[in-house]
Formats: structure tokens, sequence, C-alpha cells
């Protein structure tokens, strides 16, 4: 999404938010269609999508109250952002983290505005919930029971000296105004001694009954001040475990939130033994995504020379023989080992006790494996053996070494970066490959060698390697470990000259891929049954169009 595709407004003299966010984001759908690209819009407080922008004003096709949701950047993905209200979640794709930035900074700040956080504390009690001091916020239940019995103890134990204060200072004041109504030529500012009027007047025989009062006001004070600080202390216990109960409660529901998504399939059901997918599921999504990019490749227009730009590799041909600087390269020693071993295996046959299973079957074309797992994960070598007529071995060879070639016939490439040119026969190569979900992200980092042999024999051997510029895993992507060699071997009837209309190229393409991560064996075994045989036809497909109507090379 570029920035020319990205609306942004913001009114700020108007009391209400009225910032607007405009664009195209990639959302998760499901396990089957995986991510597409939706018109997202944030408008009145509403996130709302649309499947493109010319739907925008046919209604949305979901829409979620920002003011209650709660917007969290994705832990590993740099570009993914996740908008929730409460079980809902939009998991949201941007196309660079510029742009996934761009639109959290606005969703924030909006939730800033209209008073909603997504502060870590609103995200540690349930996404917005914010907790109250009160101590009846929640009924006590357990342990707070007996705190709640003897606080209701307590109360009525301050209503009974409540009543008997009243009624003690109802006695006194009595007594009080008795003695004030006897001596009124008393001065307001002189001090009364109740109980010496008392022994000199007609009241003397209340003096008795004062002073028993007056020690019962007195004990009834004490005893009130006593239960008043017992409640107070009860009072605080119950508040304290109501808090902890609180916590406990909002732990639990998010505890709860968090098992419900997990149950969900989403972006974030990772491969891995213990993936919660079924394996049909997870098939069913796999296949899904190898389809959607053979639609891409159909629908892609080539890219002519000037548009294929500097970074890819000028090599035309192969050359018939091996290039000098090669030889002088540090990794010659395993490149020339790890080729010829290659190119006598790609044509050993296929019978006897190697073990190799026939397991699909077109035209000329004969597909066999050998099943192998290493520590669970599928490594089966594999073994294609076809034929193509009107293409020579250094023409097919040609087509699958050059770099500038490969995006044209491998669906499955992302990004490609030649990280050396060794000299005009090898290479040094990283890729990224789309990623399909649910399996993660792969990249691969390989030498690539092109070398002929005798008998019109052609072959390009694909081998990973290591580099410090490019580690392995360290990103978001898993690497693959990859062995691959294409050899072809050109042949025509005796005695005539070569030409397109009587040469007949025999293909042997062998491959041995460890996917550096878990997978479904049984899902591997039936990708690769079906997308091996597809990428043969497809690649020799591709071929044979380019050369038609050229110059033969042999």
């Amino acid at each position: 999404m570029t920035e020319e595709n990205i609306t942004v407004s913001d009114n700020s003299d108007l009391e209400d938010n009225t910032q607007e966010l405009r664009g195209y984001l990639s959302k998760w759908t499901n396990y089957i269609h995986g991510w597409q690209d939706r018109f997202i819009v944030l408008k009145d407080s509403t996130l709302s999508y649309y499947k493109s922008e010319l739907e925008s004003n046919l209604g949305c096709r979901g829409a979620l109250c920002l003011k209650k949701a709660k917007v969290k950047p994705h832990e590993f993905d740099d570009c993914r952002f996740d908008v929730s209200v409460n079980d809902c979640v939009w998991y949201l794709r941007a196309a660079n983290p510029e742009e996934k930035q761009q639109w959290i900074d606005v969703l924030e700040s909006f939730k800033a505005e209209s008073g909603y956080g997504t502060s870590s504390d609103s995200s540690t009690n349930g996404g917005g919930l914010r907790r109250h001091g009160s101590v009846t916020s929640l009924q006590s239940t357990g342990s707070n029971g007996r705190t709640s019995r003897r606080l209701t103890e307590k109360i009525a134990e301050l209503e009974t000296y409540s009543e008997l204060l009243s009624k003690q200072g109802l006695q006194l004041q009595k007594y009080f105004d008795t003695c004030i109504s006897m001596y009124p030529q008393i001065d307001d500012g002189d001090t009364i001694d109740a109980a010496k009027l008392a022994d000199g007047a007609d009241v003397k025989q209340q003096l008795q009954e004062v002073r028993a009062t007056s020690a019962s006001f007195k004990a009834t004070c004490g005893a009130s001040v006593a239960a008043l600080q017992h409640a107070l202390e009860l009072l605080k216990r119950r508040d304290r475990q109501a808090r902890k109960a609180e916590e406990l409660y909002m732990a639990l529901k998010n505890q709860l939130t968090e098992v419900r998504l997990a149950s969900k399939p989403g972006p974030d059901h990772e491969e891995g033994p213990h993936s919660t997918l079924p394996d049909d599921e997870f098939y069913d999504a796999v296949e899904t995504g190898f389809d959607k990019m053979e639609e891409e490749r159909c629908a892609r227009v080539p890219a002519t020379r000037d548009e294929l730009g500097d970074t890819r590799d000028q090599v035309e041909l192969p050359p018939p023989a091996i290039d000098n600087r090669l030889t002088a390269h540090n990794l010659w020693t395993e490149i020339d080992r790890i080729s010829t071993e290659q190119m006598a295996a790609a044509f050993e046959g296929v019978g006897g006790q190697i073990g190799w299973q026939l397991f699909a079957e077109e035209g000329d074309m004969r597909m066999y494996r050998r099943e192998m797992e290493v520590d669970g994960m599928v490594m089966d070598p594999l073994k294609a053996m076809h034929k193509v007529r009107g293409v020579s071995a250094r023409e097919m060879c040609h087509y699958f070494y050059n770099p500038r070639y490969r995006y044209e016939w491998e669906t499955t490439l992302e990004t490609m970066t030649i990280v050396e040119q060794i000299s005009a026969d090898a290479l040094v190569c990283h890729q990224t490959f789309k990623r399909i979900w649910p399996a993660s992200q792969r990249d691969a980092l390989f030498w690539s060698h092109v070398r002929s042999a005798p008998d019109n024999v052609y072959a390009v051997t694909n081998h990973s390697t290591t580099d410090d510029t490019f580690p392995a895993n360290t990103g978001a992507c898993i690497r693959l470990f990859v062995t691959v060699c294409l050899a072809c071997r050109t042949e025509w009837p005796a005695g005539e000259r070569p030409s397109r209309d009587n040469i007949t190229t025999s293909i042997a393409y062998c491959s041995t891929v460890n996917p550096g991560g878990w997978a479904p064996a049984g899902v591997l075994r039936a990708v690769y049954k079906r997308e091996y045989p597809k990428f043969l036809k497809r690649f020799t497909g591709y071929v044979v169009d380019q050369c038609r109507d050229k110059q033969l090379v042999m």
C-alpha cells in the first residue's frame, strides 16, 4: 500500500474526534483463503472494511467500535497489527512497517482523545475495564464471607452503642438542664461543676444516678471507639480481599479470552507438532495458497529487459567450459564435488535396491520418491524423469540457472538477491518464498553452478551454503536447506544435423529439501505429489515457449 492510497484527515477545531484513515490492508479471512486485500476505513469512531474501494458505497462487510477496541502490534511480524473487541479480532497487515505504524498511531491517538486507552493497564485488566475501589464491587465469598459476618456483628454492636449513647446523653443533658434552671445567676463564662451543684442543692438525690450514667457514658464511648477501629480494620481487610478477587477474576477472564481466540483458526496457528489444525484443513489451506499463486503467475505480464534492472545476472548462455574464476574461489572444492555427485546420481537408474517408488506418471514424465524422515521432518529425495522435444540441454539449463527468468516460472518466489556473482557459471543467491499459511515463511541461501559434460550434457546444481550477511532463522523466515540438480542430455538421430525438429532432451530432476521446521508428513507428501509434476510441466513448457522461433544453441 503506497502513501497515495492512504487518506488521513484531522479536524482539530471540532469537539468530536473526526480523525479519518482509509486505505488497503491485508485482512486474514479464514484458513482456506488466508490473507486478502481489503479496503479499511476509520470514520466516526468506527473501523469498517470493504472488499474494495469501489464497493465502499454499498455497505461495509464488517465493523468494530473503536472506542471499545484493543489495538495490538504483532510480536514478530513487523507489518501486522490486531484490532479486537472482546472475542472479535481483525488480523491486519500493512505493506510495510511504516504504514503499519501510521495506522496504529492514528488508532491510538483516537482512543487517547476519546478517553479510551490501550495502555498496559487496560491490556492487563481485560482491554479497557477500569478497576474501582469500591469494597462492594464483588460479592463476598469464601474467606471473605467470615470477614463479612464479623463486620456485620460489629455494625450491630455499633448500633447498640449508638442507642446507649443516645439514652445516656439524654439523661446527662436532662440533669445539666435542671442544674442550669436552678442556678440562672451563673454566667456563661463560668465553669459549672455539676457534682458540686448537686451536693448543695435539691438535686442531691440525683447524684448517684448521674455518676453512674457518666461512668456508663464513658465506657460506652470507649467501646464505640474500639468497635469503630475494629470495623475499620475489617473494612480494609475486605477491600484487600476484594481487590485480590478482582485481580484473579480479570486474570482468569484474560486467560479464557486467550483460550477462546486460540481455539479459532487464525494466522497465529503456526506450524508445529502441537498445531491444532487437522491435517485435512492444513492441506486445504496450502493447496488454496498454491492455486492463488498459479493464478497470479498466469495473470502476470512478462517483464521486459529494461524492467528487470541491473540486479539480475547478465550471463546469456552457460559457458561450455568451467570459468577459471570459479576454480580460484574458496567454494570451488565443495561445488565441484557436489556437482559431480549430483550429475552422476541424476542419470542413475531407479530400479534395483535403490528403493525409488513411482508416485506420479503423465506422458513422458515419471516421478519417483524415497521416503525419509529426520527428526520427524519429511526429507524425501525426489527424482523426476522427463523428455522435451525441440529444446537443447544447454538452453534448458540456461533458463533454470539464470536468475533473470526465475520470477517467470517459479511461482513461490517472493524476493531474490544475488549475494555474490562468483563467475559466469556460478553465483550465490538468497531467496525468500511466499508464505503459504499455515506454514511459516521460508527462505534459502545457496550456491548455483551450471556446467557441461560429454555427450551433450548440461546440468545445474543448487546447494545450500552459509553467509554472515544472511544468517539463518534470525527474522520471520525459517531457513530451508536444499540440494537440487537439473541434468539434461540432448540426442538426435545419427547422421543428421541437430535441429528443433529432431532433437530430444532427456531431463533428470533430483531434489532433497530439508524444510527446516515441522509440518504434517502426510500434507508434505500430498503437496509435492501435486506440485512437483505441475512445476516440471510449467518450467519445461516455459522453456519451449521461450525458445520457439529462436536459433538452436547446442
